[in-house]
């Protein structure tokens, strides 16, 4: 383990390589999971003020969802997540294109149409960031369907500190990221 600021960071984000490998996995993360994608305190409000925005990118189900329950739940653990649809294990914000799940904020964002990328628990998967009173624990979620996405990480050699970059950024500031790398060299 190594600490940068208050965030205890799991070796595994700087030893293991990884690349996502949507081919194989089809975006199973977005559609598969106990509860939804975690959110941010503040995740929440954005969501509300997005979703007008989002709602054309939807699935008729997930719009159901989120116009009766609203953009988020608490799960069993007492978590703000994104809501899920009916029994299902489907984020109310996926979306399938070609047999592959993504989801509905990106696609709003990637057209221009909302700023907000999507939630950062999302952005970063399979980063897991636990928030403890005295600091966030940052570790790599181990989870079968991204076995290709760790093969495709080693064969281009890719770390995942190094493809997750932009999400760790976001979560913790370049400045967290600047210090993280010297950590990183400092190994090496």
């Amino acid at each position: 383990m190594l600490q940068i600021g208050s965030a205890i960071v799991s070796l595994d984000i700087i030893e293991k390589h990884f690349c996502c490998d949507l081919s194989a996995c089809r975006g199973a993360c977005c559609v598969f999971g106990e509860s939804g994608a975690p959110l941010e305190d503040d995740e929440v409000s954005v969501l509300q003020d997005v979703y007008p925005k989002v709602k054309p990118y939807m699935t008729d189900a997930g719009i159901e969802v989120v116009e009766k329950h609203g953009v988020f739940n608490i799960d069993l653990d007492n978590e703000i997540v994104t809501p899920l649809v009916g029994n299902s294990e489907d984020c109310a914000f996926a979306v399938s294109e070609n047999g592959i799940s993504s989801c509905a904020i990106e696609k709003a964002f990637l057209n221009g149409d909302i700023s907000f990328r999507k939630p950062v628990s999302c952005h970063l998967y399979p980063v897991r960031v636990t928030k403890y009173e005295d600091f966030e624990a940052v570790n790599f979620h181990n989870w079968s369907i991204c076995k290709e996405a760790l093969e495709l990480g080693k064969k281009n050699d890719t770390p995942l500190y190094v493809f997750l970059k932009e999400p760790l950024v976001r979560k913790f500031g370049s400045q967290w990221y600047e210090q993280l790398l010297e950590v990183i060299h400092s190994f090496i």
